[in-house]
Protein backbone atom coordinates (compact mmCIF):
# COMPACT_ATOMS: atom_id res chain seq x y z
CA UNK A 1 0.00 0.00 0.00
CA UNK A 2 1.25 3.62 -0.65
CA UNK A 3 2.68 4.93 2.60
CA UNK A 4 0.52 8.84 2.56
CA UNK A 5 2.53 11.65 2.35
CA UNK A 6 2.38 13.08 5.93
CA UNK A 7 4.29 15.71 5.27
CA UNK A 8 1.57 17.99 3.18
CA UNK A 9 -0.47 20.07 5.28
CA UNK A 10 -3.95 19.38 5.37
CA UNK A 11 -6.25 21.49 3.97
CA UNK A 12 -9.25 22.62 7.17
CA UNK A 13 -12.00 24.82 5.84
CA UNK A 14 -13.11 27.18 8.25
CA UNK A 15 -16.80 27.60 9.12
CA UNK A 16 -19.65 30.10 10.84
CA UNK A 17 -18.61 27.62 13.90
CA UNK A 18 -15.17 28.82 13.78
CA UNK A 19 -15.72 32.67 13.23
CA UNK A 20 -18.48 31.96 16.06
CA UNK A 21 -15.65 31.86 18.71
CA UNK A 22 -13.59 34.06 17.26
CA UNK A 23 -16.04 36.57 17.79
CA UNK A 24 -17.65 35.18 20.82
CA UNK A 25 -20.90 35.13 19.53
CA UNK A 26 -23.05 32.33 18.56
CA UNK A 27 -23.11 30.97 15.25
CA UNK A 28 -26.72 32.15 14.12
CA UNK A 29 -25.25 35.70 14.95
CA UNK A 30 -23.12 35.02 12.36
CA UNK A 31 -25.25 34.40 9.86
CA UNK A 32 -27.35 37.15 10.71
CA UNK A 33 -24.52 39.74 10.82
CA UNK A 34 -22.89 38.58 7.69
CA UNK A 35 -26.41 38.65 5.64
CA UNK A 36 -26.91 42.22 7.12
CA UNK A 37 -29.67 41.37 9.17
CA UNK A 38 -30.79 44.63 10.79
CA UNK A 39 -31.33 43.28 14.31
CA UNK A 40 -27.62 42.65 14.46
CA UNK A 41 -25.88 46.25 15.92
CA UNK A 42 -23.32 47.69 14.10
CA UNK A 43 -20.43 46.98 16.49
CA UNK A 44 -21.08 43.12 16.67
CA UNK A 45 -21.46 43.38 12.67
CA UNK A 46 -17.82 44.96 12.89
CA UNK A 47 -16.50 42.21 14.98
CA UNK A 48 -17.97 39.49 13.15
CA UNK A 49 -16.41 40.98 10.25
CA UNK A 50 -13.10 41.34 11.80
CA UNK A 51 -13.04 37.82 12.65
CA UNK A 52 -14.11 36.43 8.99
CA UNK A 53 -11.53 38.46 7.50
CA UNK A 54 -9.13 37.03 10.14
CA UNK A 55 -9.82 33.87 9.54
CA UNK A 56 -10.23 34.52 5.71
CA UNK A 57 -13.59 33.20 5.87
CA UNK A 58 -15.80 33.00 3.04
CA UNK A 59 -19.54 32.58 2.51
CA UNK A 60 -20.60 29.41 1.30
CA UNK A 61 -22.90 30.73 -1.73
CA UNK A 62 -24.96 27.44 -2.42
CA UNK A 63 -25.83 27.00 1.53
CA UNK A 64 -27.26 30.62 1.73
CA UNK A 65 -29.12 30.09 -1.54
CA UNK A 66 -30.05 26.98 -0.18
CA UNK A 67 -31.13 28.46 2.73
CA UNK A 68 -32.96 32.04 1.71
CA UNK A 69 -34.66 29.77 -1.37
CA UNK A 70 -33.14 32.15 -3.91
CA UNK A 71 -30.81 31.20 -7.28
CA UNK A 72 -29.05 34.67 -7.22
CA UNK A 73 -29.62 34.74 -10.71
CA UNK A 74 -32.35 36.32 -13.49
CA UNK A 75 -34.40 35.70 -16.40
CA UNK A 76 -34.20 38.04 -19.24
CA UNK A 77 -36.12 37.22 -21.85
CA UNK A 78 -36.03 39.15 -25.36
CA UNK A 79 -39.44 38.34 -27.57
CA UNK A 80 -38.65 38.23 -31.00
CA UNK A 81 -40.79 38.00 -34.03
CA UNK A 82 -41.35 34.72 -35.04
CA UNK A 83 -39.22 33.24 -37.39
CA UNK A 84 -36.67 36.14 -37.11
CA UNK A 85 -32.87 36.55 -37.19
CA UNK A 86 -31.38 37.02 -34.32
CA UNK A 87 -28.76 39.04 -35.97
CA UNK A 88 -31.70 41.30 -37.22
CA UNK A 89 -32.82 42.48 -33.81
CA UNK A 90 -33.60 46.10 -33.29
CA UNK A 91 -30.66 47.60 -31.70
CA UNK A 92 -31.89 48.99 -29.06
CA UNK A 93 -32.95 45.77 -27.73
CA UNK A 94 -29.16 44.65 -27.38
CA UNK A 95 -28.35 48.30 -25.72
CA UNK A 96 -30.55 47.51 -23.47
CA UNK A 97 -29.92 43.53 -22.93
CA UNK A 98 -25.88 44.74 -21.66
CA UNK A 99 -26.74 47.43 -19.58
CA UNK A 100 -29.77 44.82 -17.64
CA UNK A 101 -26.92 42.39 -17.50
CA UNK A 102 -24.42 45.05 -16.48
CA UNK A 103 -26.64 46.35 -13.39
CA UNK A 104 -27.47 42.90 -12.14
CA UNK A 105 -24.02 42.16 -11.90
CA UNK A 106 -23.53 45.04 -10.01
CA UNK A 107 -25.95 43.64 -7.76
CA UNK A 108 -24.58 40.49 -7.15
CA UNK A 109 -26.72 38.55 -9.50
CA UNK A 110 -26.21 36.23 -12.35
CA UNK A 111 -28.15 36.66 -15.75
CA UNK A 112 -29.71 33.89 -17.73
CA UNK A 113 -30.65 35.22 -21.13
CA UNK A 114 -33.36 33.37 -23.35
CA UNK A 115 -34.39 34.54 -26.85
CA UNK A 116 -38.17 33.59 -27.15
CA UNK A 117 -40.52 34.31 -30.21
CA UNK A 118 -43.45 31.23 -30.36
CA UNK A 119 -45.42 28.50 -29.13
CA UNK A 120 -42.41 25.97 -29.46
CA UNK A 121 -39.81 27.83 -27.20
CA UNK A 122 -42.15 30.20 -24.94
CA UNK A 123 -41.22 29.33 -21.46
CA UNK A 124 -41.08 31.84 -18.34
CA UNK A 125 -41.61 29.72 -15.27
CA UNK A 126 -38.11 29.85 -13.71
CA UNK A 127 -39.10 30.43 -10.76
CA UNK A 128 -41.31 27.02 -10.48
CA UNK A 129 -37.82 25.64 -11.79
CA UNK A 130 -35.29 26.98 -9.49
CA UNK A 131 -33.68 28.96 -12.37
CA UNK A 132 -33.58 32.47 -11.36
CA UNK A 133 -35.77 34.42 -8.71
CA UNK A 134 -37.95 36.71 -11.32
CA UNK A 135 -38.03 38.17 -15.01
CA UNK A 136 -36.93 40.68 -17.08
CA UNK A 137 -38.92 40.61 -20.56
CA UNK A 138 -38.07 43.31 -23.45
CA UNK A 139 -38.50 42.90 -27.13
CA UNK A 140 -40.63 43.36 -29.83
CA UNK A 141 -44.17 44.74 -29.22
CA UNK A 142 -44.84 42.37 -31.91
CA UNK A 143 -45.23 39.32 -30.87
CA UNK A 144 -48.78 39.39 -29.27
CA UNK A 145 -48.82 35.61 -28.70
CA UNK A 146 -45.69 36.01 -26.64
CA UNK A 147 -46.61 39.14 -24.18
CA UNK A 148 -49.88 37.12 -23.53
CA UNK A 149 -48.27 34.30 -22.52
CA UNK A 150 -46.00 36.37 -20.13
CA UNK A 151 -48.48 38.36 -18.95
CA UNK A 152 -50.21 35.14 -17.81
CA UNK A 153 -47.54 34.04 -15.84
CA UNK A 154 -47.49 37.70 -14.13
CA UNK A 155 -50.94 37.43 -13.19
CA UNK A 156 -50.35 33.92 -11.82
CA UNK A 157 -47.71 35.38 -9.20
CA UNK A 158 -44.31 35.04 -11.02
CA UNK A 159 -41.41 37.77 -10.05
CA UNK A 160 -41.69 39.85 -13.30
CA UNK A 161 -41.05 43.37 -15.24
CA UNK A 162 -41.10 44.67 -18.31
CA UNK A 163 -39.91 47.20 -20.59
CA UNK A 164 -42.36 48.84 -22.59
CA UNK A 165 -45.08 46.73 -22.24
CA UNK A 166 -47.94 46.90 -23.93
CA UNK A 167 -50.48 46.35 -20.83
CA UNK A 168 -50.26 48.75 -18.13
CA UNK A 169 -51.41 46.08 -15.36
CA UNK A 170 -47.67 44.28 -15.73
CA UNK A 171 -45.33 45.88 -13.96
CA UNK A 172 -43.58 48.25 -16.05
CA UNK A 173 -40.38 50.71 -17.41
CA UNK A 174 -40.70 53.42 -20.27
CA UNK A 175 -38.63 55.94 -21.43
CA UNK A 176 -40.42 59.65 -21.20
CA UNK A 177 -42.12 58.56 -24.20
CA UNK A 178 -44.16 61.23 -24.39
CA UNK A 179 -41.58 64.08 -23.51
CA UNK A 180 -38.85 62.80 -25.69
CA UNK A 181 -41.22 63.26 -28.35
CA UNK A 182 -42.70 67.05 -27.51
CA UNK A 183 -38.67 67.59 -27.21
CA UNK A 184 -38.40 65.98 -31.00
CA UNK A 185 -41.16 68.19 -32.03
CA UNK A 186 -39.93 71.17 -30.52
CA UNK A 187 -36.71 71.01 -31.73
CA UNK A 188 -37.94 70.94 -35.29
CA UNK A 189 -40.20 73.60 -34.76
CA UNK A 190 -37.68 75.73 -33.51
CA UNK A 191 -35.35 74.41 -36.31
CA UNK A 192 -38.04 76.77 -38.37
CA UNK A 193 -39.83 73.44 -39.77
CA UNK A 194 -43.92 74.01 -39.43
CA UNK A 195 -45.71 71.24 -41.98
CA UNK A 196 -43.71 68.51 -39.92
CA UNK A 197 -45.21 64.96 -40.50
CA UNK A 198 -45.04 61.67 -37.83
CA UNK A 199 -44.45 58.35 -39.45
CA UNK A 200 -45.77 55.89 -36.75
CA UNK A 201 -47.54 52.26 -36.42
CA UNK A 202 -50.69 52.02 -35.36
CA UNK A 203 -50.35 48.32 -34.40
CA UNK A 204 -52.72 47.02 -31.35
CA UNK A 205 -49.90 46.73 -28.75
CA UNK A 206 -47.64 49.90 -29.35
CA UNK A 207 -48.21 51.63 -26.40
CA UNK A 208 -44.92 53.23 -26.35
CA UNK A 209 -45.61 54.76 -29.88
CA UNK A 210 -48.51 55.76 -28.96
CA UNK A 211 -47.16 57.68 -26.19
CA UNK A 212 -44.86 59.47 -28.49
CA UNK A 213 -47.59 60.26 -31.02
CA UNK A 214 -49.15 62.03 -28.46
CA UNK A 215 -46.07 64.14 -27.07
CA UNK A 216 -46.19 65.15 -30.86
CA UNK A 217 -49.35 65.71 -31.09
CA UNK A 218 -49.88 67.59 -28.31
CA UNK A 219 -46.44 69.98 -29.08
CA UNK A 220 -47.60 70.66 -32.61
CA UNK A 221 -50.65 71.58 -31.40
CA UNK A 222 -49.22 74.37 -28.90
CA UNK A 223 -47.68 75.58 -31.52
CA UNK A 224 -50.92 76.27 -33.56
CA UNK A 225 -49.52 73.17 -36.30
CA UNK A 226 -51.79 70.47 -37.53
CA UNK A 227 -50.65 67.09 -36.60
CA UNK A 228 -50.22 64.40 -39.65
CA UNK A 229 -49.61 61.06 -39.04
CA UNK A 230 -47.91 58.98 -41.83
CA UNK A 231 -48.90 55.33 -40.85
CA UNK A 232 -46.47 52.33 -41.19
CA UNK A 233 -47.17 48.64 -41.89
CA UNK A 234 -47.41 46.69 -38.48
CA UNK A 235 -46.42 43.74 -39.73
CA UNK A 236 -43.11 44.13 -41.75
CA UNK A 237 -39.66 44.75 -40.50
CA UNK A 238 -39.27 48.68 -38.76
CA UNK A 239 -36.84 49.63 -41.22
CA UNK A 240 -39.20 48.49 -44.40
CA UNK A 241 -42.04 50.14 -42.42
CA UNK A 242 -39.90 53.27 -42.47
CA UNK A 243 -39.25 52.73 -46.71
CA UNK A 244 -42.43 52.30 -47.01
CA UNK A 245 -44.30 54.96 -44.96
CA UNK A 246 -42.03 57.84 -46.63
CA UNK A 247 -43.23 56.71 -50.10
CA UNK A 248 -46.58 57.02 -48.99
CA UNK A 249 -46.18 60.77 -47.75
CA UNK A 250 -44.12 61.63 -51.08
CA UNK A 251 -46.57 60.01 -53.13
CA UNK A 252 -49.73 62.20 -51.08
CA UNK A 253 -48.28 65.13 -52.80
CA UNK A 254 -48.82 67.19 -49.61
CA UNK A 255 -45.64 69.24 -49.09
CA UNK A 256 -44.01 69.03 -45.77
CA UNK A 257 -40.52 70.50 -44.44
CA UNK A 258 -40.01 67.96 -41.00
CA UNK A 259 -40.67 65.04 -40.46
CA UNK A 260 -40.85 62.95 -36.89
CA UNK A 261 -40.06 58.93 -36.70
CA UNK A 262 -41.23 57.35 -33.63
CA UNK A 263 -38.18 55.10 -33.51
CA UNK A 264 -34.39 55.24 -35.27
CA UNK A 265 -35.50 52.19 -37.16
CA UNK A 266 -38.46 53.72 -39.19
CA UNK A 267 -36.17 57.20 -39.45
CA UNK A 268 -33.52 55.00 -41.34
CA UNK A 269 -35.99 53.31 -43.21
CA UNK A 270 -37.43 56.34 -44.49
CA UNK A 271 -34.54 58.24 -44.91
CA UNK A 272 -33.02 55.20 -47.25
CA UNK A 273 -36.74 55.86 -49.65
CA UNK A 274 -35.89 59.82 -49.47
CA UNK A 275 -32.54 59.70 -50.93
CA UNK A 276 -33.77 57.51 -53.72
CA UNK A 277 -36.43 59.79 -54.18
CA UNK A 278 -33.79 62.89 -54.34
CA UNK A 279 -35.23 64.72 -51.42
CA UNK A 280 -32.08 66.29 -49.18
CA UNK A 281 -31.90 65.77 -45.63
CA UNK A 282 -32.34 68.13 -43.76
CA UNK A 283 -32.39 70.74 -46.82
CA UNK A 284 -35.52 69.61 -48.09
CA UNK A 285 -36.96 68.40 -44.98
CA UNK A 286 -35.57 67.89 -41.27
CA UNK A 287 -35.53 64.23 -39.99
CA UNK A 288 -35.60 62.78 -36.20
CA UNK A 289 -36.20 59.76 -34.54
CA UNK A 290 -36.34 58.49 -31.06
CA UNK A 291 -34.29 55.51 -29.50
CA UNK A 292 -30.72 56.70 -29.72
CA UNK A 293 -29.34 53.07 -31.68
CA UNK A 294 -25.44 53.42 -32.56
CA UNK A 295 -27.00 52.73 -36.56
CA UNK A 296 -28.31 56.52 -36.15
CA UNK A 297 -24.30 58.16 -35.91
CA UNK A 298 -23.55 55.72 -39.22
CA UNK A 299 -26.39 57.00 -41.54
CA UNK A 300 -26.18 59.67 -44.14
CA UNK A 301 -26.63 61.96 -42.66
CA UNK A 302 -26.28 61.30 -39.19
CA UNK A 303 -29.34 60.97 -37.47
CA UNK A 304 -31.03 63.30 -34.64
CA UNK A 305 -32.62 61.48 -32.46
CA UNK A 306 -33.92 61.42 -28.72
CA UNK A 307 -31.79 58.84 -26.60
CA UNK A 308 -33.44 57.14 -23.46
CA UNK A 309 -30.34 56.77 -20.76
CA UNK A 310 -29.61 53.23 -20.91
CA UNK A 311 -27.45 52.48 -17.92
CA UNK A 312 -30.91 53.71 -15.88
CA UNK A 313 -33.22 51.95 -18.13
CA UNK A 314 -30.51 48.76 -16.86
CA UNK A 315 -30.57 49.60 -13.33
CA UNK A 316 -34.22 50.35 -13.42
CA UNK A 317 -35.50 47.13 -14.30
CA UNK A 318 -33.46 45.38 -12.21
CA UNK A 319 -34.10 47.02 -9.17
CA UNK A 320 -37.76 47.19 -9.78
CA UNK A 321 -37.58 43.41 -10.21
CA UNK A 322 -35.80 42.91 -7.23
CA UNK A 323 -38.05 45.39 -4.79
CA UNK A 324 -40.64 43.03 -6.61
CA UNK A 325 -39.25 39.76 -5.46
CA UNK A 326 -38.42 41.51 -1.55
CA UNK A 327 -41.80 42.39 -1.48
CA UNK A 328 -40.99 46.12 -1.44
CA UNK A 329 -42.42 49.05 -3.49
CA UNK A 330 -40.49 50.61 -6.31
CA UNK A 331 -42.38 53.71 -7.75
CA UNK A 332 -40.03 54.52 -10.32
CA UNK A 333 -40.99 53.79 -13.90
CA UNK A 334 -40.00 56.34 -16.52
CA UNK A 335 -36.51 57.05 -17.64
CA UNK A 336 -35.38 59.92 -18.26
CA UNK A 337 -34.33 61.24 -22.19
CA UNK A 338 -32.15 63.79 -24.08
CA UNK A 339 -32.16 64.78 -27.32
CA UNK A 340 -29.52 64.64 -29.73
CA UNK A 341 -28.86 66.87 -32.09
CA UNK A 342 -27.45 65.70 -35.52
CA UNK A 343 -27.23 66.87 -38.80
CA UNK A 344 -30.33 65.03 -40.11
CA UNK A 345 -32.01 68.28 -38.66
CA UNK A 346 -29.11 70.98 -38.41
CA UNK A 347 -29.56 74.22 -40.17
CA UNK A 348 -27.11 75.10 -43.23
Amino acid sequence: MPIADRTRPRTVRVTSFDVAAEAGVSQSTVSRALAGDPVVSEATRRRVTEAARKLNYSVDENAARLRTGRTGTLAVVVICRPDEDRKDLNPFTYALLGTICAAASTRGYDTLVSFQDGPENLSGRYEEQRKADGTIVIGTTQNELAWRYFRDLAQAGAHQVCWGSPYDDLEWIRADNHGGARLATGHLIERGCRRIACIGSAGPLQRQFQERYDGYAERMAEAGLEPWLVESDYGLPREEQGRLAARALLASGRPFDGVFAVCDELALGALQEFAEAGVRVPQDAALIGFDGIRASTLAMPPLSTVQADFAAAGAMLVDKLLAGIAGESHQQRRVPVQLLVRESTRRD
